[in-house]
């Protein structure tokens, strides 16, 4: 049912409790929901959409507060689809709203919804009267799409952030002072940000600047429960801030990754270790096997790295899969330019190597060379030349 938060301010949105993939990028053990808003004025707005396969109880949920056709404004603050999917019919139910948003959300959206909209575009420190109370908007790029802002409402006390500090949680209860299960909360909440705002963390170190410059008690967030000062919110934004704040390493890390069915590709891992030891004693480095350890320890050390040694051996013709895995979960966007060696054992034909390092290339990663491969066992010249390859990704560190 709808529910109201404050005088004036109400929640519409859906919950999806059985939902446990989000977006293909991580897991929802706790589901989600698609928190939508509206603000009753002498002018209405709803803020955000909601996802396209809960549309009919969504609309019954407005329809609670306020009959459609009577919605002057719809208010996006970010357009990936599980806030805008369900847009296309909703303008053919509300006739005389215009969609506020920002000019890359403008061009987005012609894409999403395949339509002619009736767009306002706003940019930041805009505003729009509502009556009592004025929507004032914010720019926050790539929190987390280039398209991103936060719309305050100073009468209200309260922001709109979207996706920002939001968490994928359900549970019926709406606001964080009532949730049955804080500890589930916090564990999906550190899940959420590694997922879709570690990329980001310039980003979001400047979205909580933005914020602490407003005057709110309650935080509107567009997935899991409503954020509250002096409850949930200042533990939420503490941990933003410590997780995104640049940490600055004694040391250069320099971990070497490795698969090896038969013990060859280990072979030269260890030969990449020795020369690196060798080469920069006061560094961190170790070996990795990706089928022995955590892979999350080992995707957290990969992206944290000041450069990483990767090797595979080749099983019918590609990389093996454990190593495809550890890949998906590379940060492409902060990794740019980081020294990658790759290297590998091989049979018959050798196309791991070269398949790893036009992938890390396609994503601007910095591969030496061509990698370097040893056919089965290596021999003690095939061990040297892992060596001075060695030697040539550590001089792209140093």
């Amino acid at each position: 049912m709808a529910m109201m938060i404050k005088e004036g301010l109400y929640y519409v949105g859906v919950l999806n409790p059985n939902l446990r993939v989000f977006d293909i990028v991580m897991n929802t053990e706790y589901g989600t929901s698609y928190n939508s808003y509206v603000i009753k004025d002498e002018k209405i707005a709803l803020i955000e959409t909601c996802h396209k396969s809960f549309f009919e109880e969504y609309l019954g949920k407005i329809s609670k507060v306020t009959p459609l056709d009577k919605i002057d404004y719809i208010v996006l603050n970010h357009t990936e689809p599980d806030h805008s999917g369900a847009l296309k019919e909703l303008v053919k139910l509300a006739p005389k709203a215009k969609i506020v948003c920002s000019k890359a959300a403008s061009i987005y959206l012609k894409g999403i919804s395949n339509k002619e909209l009736d767009i306002i575009t706003v940019k930041d420190g805009d505003t729009i009267l509502l009556g009592k109370n004025t929507m004032k908007f914010v720019n926050a790029p790539f929190l987390h799409w280039p398209d991103s802002m936060f719309t305050y409402v100073e009468g209200l006390e309260t922001v709109f952030t979207c996706d920002f500090l939001g968490t994928h949680y359900c549970e019926p209860r709406i606001f964080d002072k009532a949730i049955t299960y804080p500890e589930k909360y916090k564990k999906a909440m550190k899940e959420y940000y590694d997922a879709i705002f570690s990329p980001f963390k310039p980003y979001v170190l400047a979205g909580i600047k933005k914020l602490e410059e407003l005057n709110f008690d309650t935080v509107c967030v567009s997935h899991g429960p409503i954020l509250s000062k002096g409850a949930l919110y200042e533990y939420v934004k503490q941990n933003y801030l410590k997780w995104s704040e640049a940490r600055i390493k004694e040391k250069k890390s320099i971990p070497v990754f490795y698969c090896s069915a038969y013990g060859y590709t280990k072979m030269l891992a260890e030969e990449a270790y020795r020369t690196i030891r060798e080469t920069m004693p006061d560094c961190n480095t170790g070996m990795y096997d990706i089928r022995e350890g955590e892979l999350c320890e080992a995707i957290a050390l990969m992206n944290s790295s000041d450069g990483f040694m990767l090797g595979s051996p080749t099983i019918n013709k590609d990389t093996v899969p454990l190593v495809w895995e550890l890949l998906a979960h590379l940060d492409a966007i902060n990794n740019q330019k980081k020294p990658v060696g790759i290297f590998g054992s091989y049979g018959w034909s050798g196309e791991a190597v070269p398949a790893i390092a036009a992938r890390l290339s396609a994503i601007r990663l910095n591969v030496i060379g061509e990698g370097y491969k040893a056919v089965f066992c290596p021999d003690s010249k095939a061990l040297e030349g892992m060596s001075e390859y060695t030697k040539q990704f550590i001089a792209a560190i140093k």
